[in-house]
Formats: C-alpha cells, sequence, structure tokens
C-alpha cells in the first residue's frame, strides 16, 4: 500500500467533538490511526493516536515495550515511523513532532 501520510494543517475541518475529528481521521488512515493514551489536562480529556507512517519499524519498535529485554534505539528512522496526533474531548487537534 502506498498511501500519503502528509497532512495538510490548513485543510483539517473545525471539529466539534473528539468523536468528529476521531471519525474524520479513522476514514483517512483507516488501522493505521491508532490510539496509544488518553490522559486527562486541565480537567479536558485528550486521546494520544500514532497515525503509522512504517509498519515495519514502528510494529517491532512498539512490541519490544512488551518485554523485559532492554530496547536499544540505534537511529532516528523508528521516530520517523509515527506522527503523534493529539485530539481532546473538544475536537481540538494538535500534531507533535
Amino acid at each position: 500500500m502506498n498511501q500519503d501520510f502528509t497532512i495538510n494543517h490548513e485543510q483539517i475541518p473545525n471539529f466539534k467533538s473528539h468523536d468528529e475529528a476521531r471519525t474524520y481521521f479513522k476514514n483517512l488512515y483507516g488501522d493505521r490511526f491508532l490510539l496509544r493514551l488518553t490522559e486527562m489536562r486541565d480537567g479536558t480529556r485528550v486521546n494520544m493516536y500514532h497515525l503509522v507512517k512504517d509498519p515495519g519499524v514502528y510494529q517491532p519498535y512498539m512490541e519490544s515495550f512488551s518485554h523485559d529485554v532492554k530496547h536499544d534505539i540505534t537511529n532516528i528512522d523508528v521516530f520517523k515511523s509515527y506522527n503523534t496526533i493529539e485530539i481532546d474531548e473538544n475536537g481540538h487537534v494538535r500534531f507533535q513532532s
């Protein structure tokens, strides 16, 4: 699959809810848009998703956290294999680099 993972920030709609934003990204990226963490910030629920660009690098890296063996990162490819997208309960979207 040769999918474009470039995100044009100007074309992202203004969402009214987390569900609306999540549905938008899920429709664009399917099962490469993965929920990774939910936390509260200043009384607002924030969900962090990974947009997986290179599953061959990303998957072994994520699986390494479930093992007792220390995972050594030897290059930056792991961090290039995904982007983090935060969506709060009000639909505000923030892209982490």
